[in-house]
């Protein structure tokens, strides 16, 4: 996942003083509200690109829709209006997220299933995958993805572990195609 360095400072800056506060975990919940808030409104970056639009007038409008978040979220997106970074906030947004879990040692999981996971069966494949990569738990996407005829395929990060039944006939695929080219 690429982001810009602005917003990784922005992020870590956050971080580091919601950490020396103790409120990590309700700075992280106010920005997944912000980034909601952003996602259901795609006019609002439009509206902060506006040069009709002057920086107290925006600034106004954040204390506006965002008056009762954490503080210091409410001070990064007000700085972040100020220098124009506005357009940054949801990299800012995964970026803190990104620093929570390193700091709990909670790694990100996109599981592909042909049906979705009950909470028994997350939390197994959680605790499981957890440890091949050498962490304390995973946050788990569940993805229904039918092509997979049965089994899962599971990626954290760049790793892919794949026991899906469609993977397992490619396979099977590949090595009787490969084989009847030698005969």
């Amino acid at each position: 996942m690429s982001r810009s360095k602005a917003a990784q400072r922005y992020a870590e800056s956050l971080y580091e003083v919601a950490r020396a506060h103790g409120e990590i975990a309700s700075v992280e919940q106010d920005l997944r509200e912000v980034k909601e808030v952003l996602n259901t409104n795609p006019d609002f970056f439009d509206m902060f690109a506006s040069p009709q639009m002057g920086v107290k007038d925006k600034q106004a409008l954040v204390r506006q829709l965002f008056a009762g978040a954490n503080e210091y979220v409410l001070n990064t997106l007000l700085l972040a209006v100020e220098r124009k970074r506005i357009n940054e906030v949801k990299d800012i947004v995964d970026e803190f997220i990104h620093l929570s879990y390193e700091d709990r040692g909670i790694a990100e999981a996109t599981v592909y299933s042909t049906r979705f996971l009950t909470e028994t069966e997350a939390a197994a494949i959680s605790e499981t995958f957890a440890r091949k990569v050498g962490k304390q738990a995973l946050r788990i996407e569940n993805v229904v993805d039918p092509s997979l005829i049965g089994g899962l395929r599971v990626q954290i990060g760049n790793r892919i572990f794949d026991s899906s039944v469609s993977s397992k006939l490619e396979s099977l695929q590949r090595q009787l195609s490969g084989r009847s080219t030698k005969l």
